[in-house]
């Protein structure tokens, strides 16, 4: 007789992840790896309310929809890609590309991939110094993001 397999065994951890950014290496390769966190991947649509007639309910529809800027962290190394990236921005240029979070699991093998279009770095954190700490210097990059969306693995 077979085993029954808990729901569990199909739950993912947060911490396998990779993610791309087309041509954001200098060798053109698009996985930018060695990020601590990625964050902000939301969405939220405005409700429209509306009246109909004589109706007593208020009805409501789906307006716009936003996109939340997507967070990225990770520890400080020599690696300017990102930086030159957010120079570019700062310096009047338009450069907007695509990229992907791309959840893995155990087996380090993708089970989802969450895709972003038109992103631009719209801020770049510096990681604070702090003599007295023993802690990872951590550099954070915020995207600004015009679509996401989950794709079907």
């Amino acid at each position: 007789m077979a085993q029954d397999r808990s729901p569990t065994d199909k739950l993912f951890g947060a911490y396998n992840f990779y993610l791309e950014i087309e041509g954001v290496t200098k060798d053109h390769k698009t996985v930018v790896g060695g990020f601590k966190k990625v964050s902000g991947m939301n969405s939220s649509t405005e409700i429209i309310e509306f009246k109909q007639g004589n109706d007593t309910a208020v009805r409501k529809k789906p307006g716009r929809t936003s996109y939340s800027n997507i967070v990225l962290e990770r520890g400080f190394t020599a690696t300017d890609d990102l930086w030159e990236w957010r120079k570019k921005i700062e310096e009047g240029s338009i450069d907007r590309r695509s990229g992907s979070i791309i959840v893995l699991d155990q087996n380090l093998e993708e089970v989802a991939r969450y895709n972003f279009f038109e992103g631009w770095p719209c801020k770049w954190d510096a990681p604070p110094m702090d003599a007295e700490s023993s802690g990872m210097a951590i550099e954070k990059v915020e995207l600004a993001v015009e679509r996401i969306e989950r794709a079907s693995s």
